[in-house]
């Protein structure tokens, strides 16, 4: 029924005396306190301020209406005291999306952090690509994934959602080391036309993205293994299965057998945190981010 700012010029003319002391104490002008007032007279239906000599005083039903003004500002100030203790609270659940180089790279020390820096976070992780982690953080199902954005293929950032830059990454060639290709620096894809590619699972997002690398560099060969793990695609290319393409982050070591070659052009690719907007300032998720750009920061541009 009463407006807030009204019964705020209300509670301060109580508290402070005059219209002049309320209008300072509430940083606006005096008139506009006057106006406030008036609007909160026509509202209530009664007279709330009197004359009293060279200044006002309250009546009766300013009193009484000063006093529940009192009590609402007060709730109002816990309400938002309660929320921002609520914005900062680092508790409760954290449920986490990433690509699967990240899971192996960067999750282990980012969740280790979290636990030892955080211990009332509960924090579960979902291992997938951003064709099936973005969506969910749309509606609201993760609250921060790890995402991959190659050149060739850009991942699309609703507006609704916030991305975080952690790094930037390269994915090499990586070739049996008897093949004759093997002993050079940097190679074209069109080269490596004798011998099929070793690439993800058929309907991942990787591996349609080395497909549309290959047809761009004019490489029209054959995927003959599709395995969801750079370990074991460089096992394979070890036992001279096949050529990859594998991102640094996801190289932990390079076995006997395999020899990595940059690409020319290069083929590059900027890992993300994305969360929705409306929650940036959540403490929750800004420790998950953090975190994650803490342990990036090794990673970026490895060798």
């Amino acid at each position: 029924m009463f407006g807030l700012e009204r019964m705020r010029a209300l509670h301060a003319v109580a508290t402070h005396g005059t219209v002049a002391a309320a209008a300072s104490a509430l940083h606006v002008t005096p008139s506009g306190v006057s106006q406030q007032l008036a609007k909160l007279e026509r509202e209530a239906g009664q007279r709330l301020l009197e004359p009293h000599g060279r200044t006002i005083r309250l009546t009766t039903a300013g009193h009484v209406l000063a006093g529940h003004a009192a009590g609402i500002l007060a709730q109002v100030e816990k309400a938002r005291a309660d929320l921002e203790l609520l914005r900062d609270d680092i508790t409760g659940p954290l449920r986490v999306g990433a690509i699967p180089t990240s899971v192996h790279a960067l999750l282990p020390p980012v969740l280790a952090v979290l636990r030892a820096q955080h211990p009332g976070l509960e924090v579960t992780l979902h291992e997938g690509e951003a064709e099936e982690t973005m969506p969910r953080v749309v509606d609201g199902r993760l609250d921060v994934a790890v995402v991959e954005s190659w050149e060739h293929r850009p991942v699309v950032v609703p507006p609704t959602v916030s991305r975080t830059i952690l790094l930037h990454d390269v994915a090499d060639l990586v070739l049996p080391a008897s093949h004759r290709l093997a002993h050079r620096k940097a190679v074209d894809l069109a080269e490596v036309d004798d011998i099929p590619w070793i690439g993800w699972s058929a309907g991942s997002g990787c591996h349609d993205w080395l497909v549309l690398v290959l047809r761009q560099h004019g490489n029209h060969g054959r995927i003959s293994c599709t395995v969801g793990s750079y370990p074991t695609q460089l096992a394979l290319v070890a036992a001279n299965v096949g050529a990859a393409v594998v991102p640094r982050l996801g190289r932990d070591s390079v076995p006997d057998g395999v020899r990595v070659v940059t690409t020319r052009p290069a083929l590059n690719r900027t890992i993300y945190a994305i969360n929705r907007a409306e929650d940036d300032d959540r403490g929750a998720i800004r420790a998950c981010v953090d975190a994650l750009a803490a342990a990036s920061a090794r990673f970026e541009n490895p060798a």
